[in-house]
């Protein structure tokens, strides 16, 4: 079968619609059994990680090589490659790297319980 340009335009089209579906927000809001908010945002604060990231609730620094996390929760997207969901979200704060090569954020050195607790924190960042 021969494809006709306008065909093969319609692929890459249809394509981007269906990748764009699957990454609407849907549904509750996330939330994480056991995992206290908090906490999250203190070790937001003693992690360092306002030196990149504009965080709400932390007043200095204000960093801005990572961008701002205010509406984290709204996102569909971790880092604009990522399902915002909140297993990825853990796996994500404890070792970008390891989910996305090349990436400039480093590992953290957050436990499962210290990474539960920032997600805790950045899904109340919403922006309602």
């Amino acid at each position: 079968m021969r494809w006709t340009a306008r065909q093969t335009t319609r692929i890459p089209l249809l394509a981007l619609t269906l990748l764009a579906a699957c990454a609407e927000k849907a549904g509750p809001p996330h939330v994480l059994a056991g995992a206290d908010a908090q906490r999250g945002l203190a070790l937001i604060g003693a992690s360092g990680c306002a030196a990149c990231h504009a965080v709400p609730g932390v007043a200095w620094p204000r960093g801005e090589v990572g961008g701002s996390l205010a509406g984290f929760a709204d996102r569909p997207l971790i880092a604009g490659r990522l399902p915002n969901q909140p297993r990825t979200l853990v796996a994500w704060l404890r070792d970008p790297p390891a989910l996305s090569p090349g990436t400039a954020m480093p590992a953290t050195g957050l436990s499962q319980t210290q990474a539960r607790d920032v997600a805790a924190y950045l899904y109340t960042l919403d922006d309602r």
